[in-house]
């Protein structure tokens, strides 16, 4: 460690501290110690994971405090209530009555108390009205039906699209303009009349006093900006000024924090450079790394001792984060003792990567291990699928955070529903929802169609004549003579699961690019993935079982082999485990191709990427093991070799030693 964080004990420094109530040399380590006994001017606060950083933003509030600073005059912004909550609680455990009054919350209930105190200075009323995300997207849905582009006829940006984009110009200060041009291409050819609606969204939120989430903060900059008499105001009340998870900070909210602490400078921010990655909700990874410059002469401490992993979980971790393009440098180690080594594990292909994690899951709660204490981590939702299957096999309970399960999404009910149609011609909920994808077909006419099919002796039969005679137009004739063909083909021939949806997917993609325009790509690899997953069957109708049975959702679902008190396994995106920890964590899917993501291309993307590993490894408090399969399924190319993620090629043997599995994989059900 540096030698300046080391405390020297002389007698001066002890007749200082003990003037406080809190013994803060004795609870802290010598670096928290140092950001705790920081008074005046700018600080950075470089946490690693694992290293303390709630405790320190805590300690340094009680001793401001302690030192005769009003609780009134600090402000402490957190990015959840429920973290701010949580801190001033922590602090008013230390002091008692002396803490209250410490001015806390996050950016948006700061700017809403702020607007509304000062906001006619803007014109506006206190009464004014927030939009939530929902409310925002329902407002644009009605300004895009008074617009005429919410016709079938026309493939348009779903509401849901819309108020990502101009979320996300504000958020990352940009024109809308440039911000299509720049993250949604696939929208140019609409950039006209989205920029239109975006003004429409303007006048009509001004017309009835309304203010969506984004606004609060942009108008919080106009006050700030533009009314120097409430500036000073507000910078003389909170004379400190604290920020938590700077690095996951915006544009907009980092220009908030400069403006405010402008004057007297007494900012503190706290977070991790190797932790941004959060881009996708317009985060900026150049706050943290430009605080400095946004505040001269700013002072930068490292918190490296590391609470939470053993020693051989931090070397994977600080290995991994060692190569980035841009970093504050810092070695995280620990106290704790444990000779166990992280292990990467080179399945033969994904089922036996899914059996795997299932059967060590098994393991370690014979070792007494509990269920809640054990995370499956991964980059994206849908490299679960196999896994979640493997699970509900062996009657593992588990709970999914990030991302839809892919038995719930649309895409997939939408394939799923052609194949029930085969083994039940009977099945109402199915015909409906296949019926309903053809074009200019609604509800009600769908309705119609299948009454006309169900009375018929063979409905597969009948459809065709059905749909050219009944259908609306020549579009959903020749559709739906298609999906005849298609399931009377699905019907006579004996084929595997794998190529009746590959079938399936020859006629239904088109129809789901018109269906859901905004994000068709994301769903397409999917359907891929769902295929690969059928690849272990030789039976619809297992298949079909299979997929059936109820889903896990967000609570544990109906398994009766395990007790109610050992909880439950969490299968997590890296995104939604961050802040989280476990015993044991398995990450998978670590294979290049995956992870990194096909889509992170662009320099700063794959940087990002890199953090994610950096985020995901130092989930694990005991035991951590990376897998990914040696044989990957291609659409395209079919079985390809599979390669340990970049991030990983560099590491040592000794740092993540590795083990091959090659056995066959067992097959599921009637396969």
């Amino acid at each position: 460690m540096p030698d300046k964080v080391i405390v020297l004990r002389d007698s001066q420094t002890q007749a200082v501290e003990a003037r406080f109530r809190v013994k803060y040399a004795e609870l802290l380590n010598p670096a928290q110690l140092e950001a705790v006994r920081h008074r005046d001017g700018p600080l950075l606060v470089i946490a690693g994971a694992g290293s303390g950083k709630t405790r320190t933003l805590i300690y340094r509030v009680a001793r401001l405090i302690e030192s005769g600073v009003a609780p009134g005059a600090i402000l402490l912004l957190t990015f959840t209530r429920r973290a701010s909550q949580e801190m001033l609680r922590r602090v008013e455990e230390l002091l008692g009555d002396q803490a209250r009054g410490v001015a806390g919350g996050t950016f948006h209930s700061f700017a809403n108390l702020m607007l509304r105190r000062f906001g006619a200075a803007l014109e506006l009323k206190p009464n004014f009205t927030i939009l939530d995300r929902s409310d925002m997207e329902d407002v644009l849905n009605l300004i895009r039906t008074r617009m005429g582009l919410a016709s079938r006829d026309r493939r348009f940006p779903k509401k849901n699209t819309l108020a990502e984009a101009i979320s996300m110009a504000r958020n990352k200060s940009r024109e809308l303009k440039n911000e299509i041009e720049l993250d949604f291409p696939h929208l140019i050819d609409s950039q006209a009349e989205i920029l239109k609606i975006a003004d429409e969204y303007a006048t009509y939120k001004r017309a009835r006093g309304l203010l969506d989430y984004d606004d609060l903060l942009s108008r919080l900059i106009d006050l700030l900006r533009d009314h120097e008499a409430v500036r000073a105001r507000l910078a003389g009340t909170y004379r400190y000024i604290m920020i938590d998870e700077y690095q996951d900070t915006n544009l907009v909210q980092a220009e908030i924090v400069r403006r405010l602490g402008a004057g007297q400078r007494n900012v503190m921010a706290v977070g991790d450079d190797a932790q941004s990655i959060y881009s996708f909700r317009g985060a900026n990874f150049r706050n943290i790394l430009d605080f400095p410059e946004l505040f001269p002469g700013a002072r930068v401490i490292k918190l490296e001792e590391n609470y939470r992993s053993l020693q051989g979980i931090l070397d994977v971790a600080n290995e991994v984060i060692s190569r980035a393009t841009e970093r504050y440098t810092k070695v995280l180690f620990t106290q704790r003792r444990g000779e166990m080594r992280p292990l990467l594990v080179r399945a033969q292909d994904e089922h036996m990567q899914s059996r795997f994690v299932a059967q060590r899951i098994l393991e370690l709660r014979e070792e007494q291990v509990a269920l809640d204490e054990i995370a499956v981590l991964f980059r994206s939702s849908f490299h679960s699928f196999d896994l979640e299957l493997e699970l509900q096999a062996r009657d593992i309970p588990f709970v999914k955070r990030g991302g839809f399960k892919f038995i719930e999404s649309a895409h997939i009910k939408d394939v799923l529903a052609h194949l029930r149609v085969i083994l039940n011609p009977s099945d109402p909920v199915s015909w409906l929802r296949i019926l309903m994808l053809l074009p200019g077909v609604g509800h009600r006419t769908a309705e119609r169609l299948l009454e006309m099919i169900a009375n018929a002796d063979d409905p597969l039969r009948a459809l065709g004549a059905v749909i050219a005679k009944h259908g609306r137009g020549g579009a959903a004739a020749a559709t739906g003579s298609q999906l005849s063909a298609t399931l009377s083909q699905l019907r006579t021939e004996a084929i595997a699961p794998a190529n009746q949806i590959a079938m399936v997917l020859e006629y239904y993609l088109p129809l789901m690019r018109d269906a859901y325009p905004d994000d068709y790509p994301r769903r397409q690899r999917d359907l891929e993935h769902f295929q690969t997953i059928t690849g272990r069957y030789r039976s619809l109708q297992s298949m079909l079982a299979d997929m059936a049975l109820e889903p896990p959702n967000d609570a544990v679902g109906n398994v009766l082999a395990v007790e109610p008190e050992e909880g439950c396994v969490t299968l997590s995106t890296i995104h939604s485990a961050k802040g989280l920890e476990w015993r044991v964590v398995f990450l998978i899917w670590a294979a290049d191709g995956r992870f990194p993501s096909p889509l992170s291309v662009a320099p700063e993307a794959i940087e990002e990427e890199r953090r994610l590993m950096y985020v995901a490894s130092t989930r694990a408090r005991d035991e951590l093991y990376i897998s990914y399969p040696i044989q990957m399924f291609d659409r395209a190319l079919g079985y390809v070799p599979g390669r340990p993620s970049r991030f990983l090629e560099h590491l040592a043997p000794e740092t993540l030693p590795a083990a091959i599995l090659e056995e066959a994989p067992e097959t599921t059900g009637d396969t």
